[in-house]
């Protein structure tokens, strides 16, 4: 796992450099650095085996332009539970995830998603992967465009314009 990680890190910086080097284009990137805590995963680490590792960011410019706005349209989609009293019923609550599921995906595109992973690893295989995924954002304005209902899945395609004054500086 950890020459993994080490190995992630000098190919993205190599990348980097390489790109950096063969474009005739002048870009400045704001370098910073972000810190890799790579550790064992066994029962019995040593202090050598835990090491940090330096990984240069770099900070991409503004895709949204100050005079401009941008269109994200996503499609949320809900199932309709099996025991429900009525059809309006599984209409409802199908329609209702439907919209939490475009609202989390407007999300996604705007804020992006966090995502953590862990791996346990013993006697060189892979024994428990776990990925957790989570996204934190506010959503205003957002406007449903169609909702369709065919055979208990319910689509709901939604959109949002941004544009660059909504934003706080």
């Amino acid at each position: 796992m950890k020459y993994s990680l080490a190995l992630l890190a000098l190919l993205s910086v190599a990348s980097l450099a390489a790109s950096e080097g063969s474009s005739n284009t002048e870009v400045v990137p704001t370098p910073t650095t972000s810190t890799i805590n790579v550790s064992c995963a066994g029962t019995n680490c040593t202090k050598e085996q835990v090491q940090d590792i330096q990984v240069p960011l770099v900070v991409q410019d503004d895709i949204l332009e100050k005079n401009k706005s941008l269109l994200i349209s996503v499609t949320g989609q809900g199932v309709a539970p099996m025991n429900t009293a009525s059809p309006a019923q599984a209409y409802a609550l199908a329609k209702r995830a439907a919209t939490a599921d475009a609202y989390r995906l407007i999300a996604e595109k705007v804020k992006g998603v966090r995502v953590e992973g862990q791996d346990l690893i013993q006697n060189m295989m892979v024994k428990r992967s776990t990925i957790r995924t989570s996204v934190t954002a506010m959503v205003r304005n957002a406007n449903v465009v169609e909702t369709t209902f065919k055979e208990g899945l319910c689509e709901v395609e939604m959109e949002i314009t941004l544009a660059h004054s909504q934003f706080q500086q």
